[in-house]
């Protein structure tokens, strides 16, 4: 399992929320961005840099994401690929986008974008509030407790179906 960040416009207080929790768990974390992103030094803490253009980064991201891996975006088509390949994605206001609510979310981002096309102005999105950080963190590492424990049970099963456990 791999945590997998849009992070061309990942605000920072949430790539230092993901980085603290790799650092915690060792998962293996690559931040997709087409500018340099400033990180710590850790084996399992990477950046990608892509081109810049129109999707590249998702591209990247959606071409690299295995079943089970984590992306952490607010890119709701960019979600959308990404659950459909069998991986996670969660956005950096602590929503989980899941198969049964991210076909509402592309009709509402659709919706939006239609109405912005047409000269309504929609305004954008609010800061994060303290109450979003903190739903960002706890499902990030309730996923990250989840998966891990996961790891865990699958690797006692070979470890007994090898012979190493009595």
């Amino acid at each position: 399992m791999k945590i997998w960040v849009d992070a061309d416009a990942c605000p920072k207080v949430i790539r230092e929320t993901i980085v603290r929790a790799a650092e915690r768990t060792g998962v293996a974390c690559t931040f997709v961005a087409n500018h340099a992103i400033p990180l710590p030094k850790r084996n399992n803490i990477h950046s990608l840099q892509v081109p810049s253009g129109f999707d590249i980064a998702d591209n990247e991201i959606v071409q690299r994401t295995e079943p089970g891996d984590l992306v952490i975006t607010s890119d709701i088509p960019l979600a959308d690929e990404v659950i459909t390949k069998g991986a996670h994605a969660l956005n950096s206001r602590g929503e989980l986008y899941t198969k049964d609510t991210i076909k509402a979310r592309l009709n509402i981002r659709d919706f939006m974008d239609t109405m912005r096309s047409s000269g309504v102005q929609t305004g954008g999105p609010a800061a994060l509030s303290q109450t979003e950080r903190r739903e960002f963190a706890n499902h990030l590492d309730s996923y990250l407790l989840s998966a891990l424990n996961r790891d865990l049970s699958q690797y006692k099963k070979a470890s007994i179906s090898a012979g190493f456990f009595d």
